[in-house]
């Protein structure tokens, strides 16, 4: 039987279990959200924001000073500061985080710390989502309304969630509805609730109401609880009419692509005093339209239109026999596919023809089923482990990837917390894989220890392999046309990290007054076999392939802080991160006495008030993103030398008043990307990345204006 129809029957079993019960729970093994038990008279908004719960990585959900991971939190409260309409509107101005995009494909990257993203482990409720090539396109493809925190953990975390967590992992944690109401009479029909959200913001100086120019984006969100059952659905709708720069006016084309979205989720579950579990169906369709330009002897253009369906199956099922044991199931199925529609447009009649060459109306098609069993024992105050079972399956067809590969990997893991003293805690890990097709390493260690140095100040120190599994792309992929010529490589090995780690942390929390915490963290991560594109002479003149080539270092400091008194919250961050420079140990080039690394800083703050009377919200975001720099080769007096290319500094600035009309009501307005910047200076040559270009790097469309409601019953 095949992986697929074993997914299916997997999800089908799952599915019925769900409705028998009616419902499902959040889970709280490992990287599953927790479930708040909430008191009659307890307001949520006074809880600390320095007072975190977190679960990535985690035996079962605990406070954030008790993880032994230097774990960031970006809660609830800090995405709705931020007004945004997509996971990268939120993450936009945290350090650390960097961003690109790529114009043809109306497609955002991120990278971490100096790695691009598909070292970037993208979790959702703890469960990897499937991106179909390097980018991790995801994180625009998920319904932010949807999200009640974000955790990330920079470095490696491959003993606990396998390939691609290499350079960090970003766990996505769902809204729970799973609440305890003490004192209060449960109604006939339950409890119910709902949630609409409207924001309608600018692109630049360009608007129209609720479509066509600027961004829409609209919300509606249902929950209902009855005992121990509970369901909630949501439907989303983004709507962005891109964006044209003031010297291209006039042109059919855009330089930031139109881009409209619907994403559709519902969830059933059920919780019980020792079971719990739940069933979650989550629907995207996505449409970028690429216009072309009008040719003025025949009134036609040729336009290009992405379309995206992604649907996840996603289930959970937790059980406590008793209070030391803890077991976990965590399964999902996931089926992406994209397709482009090449048409040929009129602009005089308005007649628009899909043009009959194959090539241009390609369709690709991905899939992955996903199970992992853990089991959690705690044998004493001192000790505790944890043992887990994971299989994965992806699937990829396509007319640029040959055939019809899959690919399957079965890991065995297993964890456990020593504390031999009350300051001390050691936790080693090791991950065994087997893989179907590439080339795993066969052993993943870990060890982490946390110190207690004081009742607030405590040290970690880590290290950590990670690893990278070379993506179907990669190993597959096949495209030659007038432009490129470019072939997977089946022989590649898996890329891989020794990471090294030392955090020193701070945290004072006393019942009233300022409270203040801070983390100041060192790193190094050396990596190997590092797969890039480069020509493979063996395949012909001037053909591309992926190849198992460089060395690569990253290393740097970052610090982070937060004070919150009464209505005032701060949030402080600086990093400075180097990236190794490939042509160091390059003897052809010895003469020039190039560094090893070139390094680059980040200054990051989060500020905001909240006045007693009114319950008028301020809040201000800004980051500083220094230049980026890397060196290059270039004809230079009729040598080759190296140069340094660098991508510019930027500074950007958002703010944001919102306020309370009614209990129910609240009204926002704010300003985005204040200093008005749309591209950055680059003197990069580009490369032989796909659609990667010389010249100045697309930012933004410019300073934004925006006005949003938020409606909530009861």
């Amino acid at each position: 039987m095949s992986w697929g129809r074993i997914g299916k029957w997997i999800f089908a079993v799952g599915f019925l279990y769900g409705l028998s019960a009616v419902a499902a729970a959040k889970g709280q093994g490992i990287g599953k959200s927790d479930t708040f038990h909430v008191e009659k008279g307890t307001d949520s908004s006074k809880v600390s924001e320095l007072q975190q719960v977190v679960v990535i990585g985690m035996f079962e959900p605990g406070g954030l000073q008790k993880s032994l991971y230097r774990i960031r939190v970006i809660d609830k409260k800090a995405i709705e500061r931020r007004h945004g309409t997509d996971l990268l509107d939120v993450l936009r101005t945290m350090t650390g985080v960097r961003m690109s995009t790529d114009q043809t494909l109306g497609e955002t990257d991120i990278s971490l710390l100096g790695m691009a993203g598909e070292n970037i482990k993208i979790l959702l409720d703890g469960v990897p989502l499937l991106d179909r090539g390097a980018t991790r396109n995801s994180l625009s493809q998920i319904d932010l309304h949807s999200i009640e925190r974000i955790e990330i953990v920079e470095g490696p975390l491959s003993v606990m969630y396998g390939a691609d967590a290499l350079a960090g992992v970003i766990n996505i944690i769902t809204k729970s509805t799973s609440l305890t109401i003490s004192q209060v009479k449960e109604p006939k029909l339950g409890h119910f609730g709902a949630e609409i959200n409207l924001l309608e913001q600018t692109a630049g100086n360009e608007y129209q109401p609720f479509d066509k120019d600027g961004v829409h984006n609209g919300n509606l969100g249902l929950n209902w609880r009855k005992g121990k059952i509970f369901a909630d659905a949501s439907l989303t709708r983004n709507n962005f009419g891109g964006w044209t720069a003031e010297e291209n006016k006039g042109s059919r084309t855009k330089d930031w692509l139109p881009k409209e979205q619907w994403l559709a989720g519902a969830r059933v579950g059920f919780q019980d005093k020792k079971w719990s579990g739940w069933y979650r169906f989550q629907y995207l369709q996505e449409d970028i339209w690429s216009l072309g330009a009008e040719n003025p002897n025949t009134l036609q253009a040729t336009d290009k239109e992405y379309l995206t369906d992604r649907s996840t199956h996603q289930m959970n099922l937790n059980w406590t026999p008793e209070k030391s044991w803890r077991f976990n199931m965590d399964g999902s199925y996931q089926l992406y596919s994209r397709r482009t529609r090449t048409t040929t447009y009129n602009t005089e009649t308005g007649v628009r023809n899909l043009i009959p060459d194959p090539d241009l109306q390609e369709k690709s098609d991905f899939n992955s089923g996903f199970i992992r069993l853990t089991g959690h024992h705690k044998f004493n105050e001192k000790l505790e482990g944890l043992i887990g079972l994971e299989l994965t399956h992806e699937k990829g067809s396509g007319p640029r990837i040959e055939g019809e590969p899959t690919i399957d990997n079965y890991s065995l893991f297993v964890s456990g917390d020593y504390k031999p003293f009350s300051w001390l805690a050691v936790r080693p890990g090791l991950r065994f894989s087997k893989n179907s097709i590439y080339d795993a390493p066969p052993v993943i260690p870990a060890l982490n220890a946390k110190i207690n140095l004081g009742h607030d100040l405590a040290l970690r120190l880590s290290y950590a392999r990670g690893f990278r599994a070379p993506a179907l792309r990669e190993l597959y992929f096949w495209f030659f046309d007038a432009n490129h010529s470019i072939k997977g490589n089946e022989n590649l090995k898996a890329e891989y990290a020794h990471a090294y780690s030392a955090s020193v942390s701070w945290l004072h929390l006393p019942a009233s007054g300022l409270q203040a915490s801070a983390d100041w963290n060192f790193f190094y991560n050396d990596y190997r076999n590092r797969i890039e594109m480069a020509l493979d002479p063996s395949l012909g003149t001037n053909v591309y392939s992926y190849i198992n080539l460089a060395k690569y270092k990253t290393l740097g400091t970052s610090l982070n802080a937060q004070l919150q008194s009464g209505g005032f919250h701060a949030g402080l961050g600086f990093a400075y991160v180097a990236k190794y420079n490939t042509y160091y140990a390059d003897q052809t080039y010895a003469s020039s006495n190039l560094p090893e690394f070139v390094w680059s800083p980040e200054l990051s703050a989060d500020l905001s008030y909240v006045f007693t009377k009114s319950q008028l919200e301020l809040g201000l975001q800004y980051k500083f993103t220094g230049a980026l720099s890397q060196y290059e080769i270039d004809e230079i007096d009729g040598e080759q030398r190296p140069f340094l290319a660098k991508t510019g500094s930027f500074n950007w600035l958002d703010f944001s008043a919102s306020v309370p009309v009614i209990k129910a009501l609240k009204l926002s307005a704010g300003v985005k990307n204040i200093f008005n910047v749309t591209n950055l200076n680059n003197t990069s040559m580009g490369g032989e990345v796909a659609h990667s270009t010389g010249g100045p790097l697309p930012l933004s469309y410019g300073r934004s204006y925006f006005i949003g409601i938020n409606w909530r019953w009861p």
